[in-house]
């Protein structure tokens, strides 16, 4: 969505929206901090956000990248700055090629500053002056695929302190094609506004963003003061000055000083503000939360699916996703950005390609082995390793190697019934409790349009020792309500689904519209995250020394045990599928020798057998998951399916 028509949206109506601004790190490091944070900060609910240009080969390049993490991981509606400086139209080119490949729709028009070896600024030979001419280059060259902002300066910029002579530049600006405008930082709120109503005056009629740089520590507070030559209001040096050697008390105060100007400015009808977040999080968060303009920390963010969306290029309307990886998006978003179409509606409309490969950027364990080992210990026995699941649940860890993120309120329902598992060696991945009929607006289920109705079956997904998968199979099939998948690493797949097409397992019923079915369990989908669970379970164990008993247990755990999932077709039991577990324990528990015992049982487990045996249908994949199913499937993992074959709702 164009930000100019977000903008507008929200001076129709009035409400508040608000927006972040962050840069492109220097390390690797920093990236993925960045971007950790950037998925956080996402829960606050910003309109959109920006990315600044790095000028320069490896910079430019990373703006581009992130840019497209934003908008495909993340689901942020992202605006790319561009910049003159050092920029010859070729490389402008590019720049909006790489954008338009991203799905981003939003470009910053800059200027730029000169180069730090240049006292003047000047124009790369091949380039471009001014920002007006630029504009008007990406209004030739794409028309309205970009709505298009450009920069406002209430108090002058570097080169040129007539803000009235900048008023004219900026009409010439908009009038090249510019769709809204972003200010300069500024802290004196009245020089704002009355230089507001001097852009109303001049005929800028298009929406203006004020930028709101937060306070963090007292220097760095003077210091971008002095460098955007803005004006500070002596009473904030009156109440910073005392406390300037205490950056506890400088954010404090400083939060509620610009929290009262940002007050002052939507008082005054402009509904945006835009915060230069300098790559951090909780300044910004002190002043929105003085605002009330984010819900108290734990509040689920209303959405319109059960999962997050992605605005990569042709990804919008997509609506249909297996549930294997819902605690992993990213990696399912990265697997699959090489589609040429998504599942909208159905899933299987049309034939999609293979899943990417394992070794893409984003998949895999996040984190170094240090920090790794420092999360998750050293465990020596199962025990161990149950008890890290545990504490998860218990909210006492933060991820796991199969979930990136928290637990959130939604499996409180069912979180007894988890650590009763997990406390037996049965490891839990992945589950949602049945929901039969609540409100869309629902604070912990809902999702979805208003005045709809969710509904969702129970499902588990966790990981089963080889000593207990015969019988948990045979209880499952005492039940018709039912159906199951389970794997092992090499492929050995035994279900008793009744055939390969998509089972719904979450769906919504809404006024004048189709019904939506955005989460689904299917078998090609389900080989091509067992790669990716196995792959991380031994990403995991990799982080130990060769010889040590911790690689050695994950190492066998992987090996051996089989990935299961179960899914509960009636939406209105929530217990029923944990009682399948009744009894059963994982023996080996506290077996520090259980690695080699493992190994040495495997060898003497059933093989795996064509056809059906005891009701249970069995086929043999390969090691890349990929198989023949009833003629069907196909080696290459490409499937046709016509929509959902008896399981949805």
């Amino acid at each position: 969505m164009h930000i100019s028509e977000k903008l507008a949206q929200a001076e129709r109506m009035g409400q508040p929206i608000f927006s972040f601004e962050f840069f492109p790190p220097k390390t690797a490091q920093g990236v993925q901090n960045l971007y950790d944070r950037m998925d956080r900060m996402h829960g606050l609910g910003p309109a959109f956000i920006d990315v600044t240009w790095g000028a320069g080969g490896r910079l430019s390049d990373l703006t581009c990248e992130m840019v497209k993490v934003a908008q495909s991981v993340y689901g942020l509606e992202t605006c790319m700055h561009l910049t003159c400086t050092d920029m010859e139209r070729s490389k402008v080119d590019w720049a909006l090629k790489e954008a338009y490949r991203a799905g981003c729709t939003n470009i910053l028009a800059l200027r730029g500053d000169p180069p730090r070896e240049k006292e003047k600024w000047v124009a790369t030979q091949g380039g471009f002056m001014y920002a007006r001419d630029l504009v008007r280059y990406i209004r030739e060259q794409y028309g309205d695929h970009f709505s298009i902002g450009v920069a406002g300066y209430p108090e002058g910029c570097d080169d040129q302190d007539d803000p009235d002579l900048l008023i004219e530049h900026l009409k010439e600006k908009v009038d090249a094609g510019g769709n809204f405008i972003v200010t300069q930082m500024f802290y004196d709120v009245d020089i704002f506004l009355d230089w507001v109503r001097k852009c109303r005056e001049r005929g800028i009629t298009v929406p203006i963003v004020p930028g709101i740089m937060p306070i963090h520590t007292y220097a760095a507070f003077l210091r971008r003061a002095n460098w955007s030559k803005c004006r500070i209001p002596p009473e904030w040096i009156k109440a910073l000055e005392p406390v300037k050697n205490d950056d506890a008390a400088v954010r404090e105060i400083g939060k509620d000083l610009v929290a009262e100007m940002c007050q002052k400015i939507l008082d005054a009808g402009i509904y945006s503000l835009h915060f230069y977040t300098m790559n951090l999080a909780g300044a910004t968060r002190m002043v929105l939360e003085e605002l009330n303009l984010i819900p108290p920390e734990g509040t689920p963010t209303k959405q319109p699916l059960p999962w997050r969306q992605s605005l990569g290029l042709n990804r919008r309307d997509e609506n249909v996703r297996p549930i294997f990886w819902r605690n992993h998006h990213k990696s399912y978003v990265m697997r699959t950005q090489d589609w040429d179409e998504f599942p909208n509606g159905r899933w299987g409309d049309s034939r999609s390609p293979a899943f990417g490969e394992l070794d893409a950027y984003g998949i895999g364990l996040k984190g170094t082995n240090e920090q790794n080992i420092q999360l998750w210990g050293r465990p020596q026995t199962v025990r161990d390793v149950a008890r890290l699941f545990e504490r998860y649940l218990d909210q006492d860890l933060e991820s796991l190697p199969w979930s990136e993120s928290p637990i959130t309120a939604e499996l409180d329902i069912i979180k007894s019934d988890l650590q009763n598992l997990n406390r037996r060696g049965l490891l839990t991945i992945n589950s949602q409790p049945a929901v039969a009929g609540v409100r869309s607006t629902d604070t912990v289920h809902g999702w979805g349009p208003r005045n709809g109705y969710v509904y969702q079956k129970a499902y588990l997904e966790l990981f089963v020792p080889p000593t207990l998968i015969d019988e948990l199979i045979r209880r499952i099939e005492r039940d018709p309500d039912l159906t199951y998948y389970a794997v092992n690493k090499g492929g050995q797949l035994r279900t008793n689904a009744a055939n390969d097409g998509p089972n719904a397992v979450t769906w919504g019923v809404f006024s004048g519209k189709e019904i939506i079915q955005p989460t689904i369990v299917e078998t090609i989908s389900f080989l091509a995250w067992k790669d990716e669970a196995y792959r991380l379970g031994v990403d995991w164990a990799r982080c130990y020394e060769a010889d040590s008993p911790s690689r050695h247990l994950i190492e066998r755990m992987m090996e051996s045990w089989f990935l299961v999932n179960i899914v509960d077709n009636d939406f209105h039991r929530s217990h029923d599928i944990f009682r399948l577990f009744d009894q059963l324990e994982v023996v080996e528990l506290d077996e520090e020798g259980y690695a080699k015992s493992q190994v040495d049982g495997v060898a003497k487990s059933r093989p795996a057998i064509n056809g059906v045996s005891n009701g249970t249908k069995e086929i043999n994949g390969t090691p890349n998951g990929h198989h023949e199913m009833n003629g069907d499937g196909n080696t290459n993992g490409h499937h046709v399916v016509n929509g959902i074959n008896g399981s949805g709702p």
